[in-house]
């Protein structure tokens, strides 16, 4: 999907916010450091043909889990559809948030992220942008399944003023919508 410049999860008409681009130097970074360290084992190693294949496997496997770890960062932004924002972090997080749950949103740089109960932090670069203040708990399953309630989110989006409009925009149809009329009983 990366190569393909395809996203992940994002329907007709839905608002696609990024927030890859603040991880992308330390991600290359990291593929270089990789890939500078896979020639130096090269060189220690040529003498001890098994270790330095077994070595090479783990260096290429490596370079190839950081650049997925972004491709993941790329390929799967942020999401505002027509009833809910979907909050996501790669592969690891993808939470969907009813508008109606959202109480508060507020534009807030923060560079420090202590965990607490209730909050979920998805920094990239140890910053967040935007917060998000819900009035009722939203259940969140961490990458392996424990699942806890959160009442504030807090997260990056590289056009953090694009995010904003859009969700005030799409809270304000929601919160102005008639409300659907029940059926009478029979």
């Amino acid at each position: 999907m990366w190569v393909a410049r395809r996203r992940h999860g994002v329907p007709a008409g839905a608002g696609a916010f990024s927030y890859a681009r603040g991880q992308a130097v330390m991600m290359y970074a990291f593929v270089f450091v990789c890939v500078v360290e896979s020639c130096g084992m090269w060189v220690l190693l040529r003498g001890l043909p098994v270790l330095h294949a077994v070595v090479l496997v783990l260096d290429v496997y490596t370079v190839l889990m950081v650049l997925g770890l972004h491709a993941a960062a790329v390929t799967r932004p942020h999401v505002v559809t027509a009833d809910a924002l979907r909050v996501r972090r790669g592969a690891q997080v993808d939470l969907r948030i009813p508008f109606e749950r959202i109480a508060r949103v507020r534009r807030e740089n923060r560079f420090t992220h202590t965990p607490a109960d209730g909050e979920l932090n998805l920094d990239v670069g140890a910053q967040t942008t935007l917060t998000l203040e819900l009035d009722g708990p939203v259940e969140h399953f961490s990458f392996f399944g424990r699942a806890r309630d959160v009442r504030v989110v807090r997260l990056y989006a590289e056009d953090t003023d694009a995010l904003d409009r859009a969700l005030a925009a799409a809270l304000t149809r929601a919160r102005t919508a008639p409300s659907p009329v029940p059926d009478p009983p029979a």
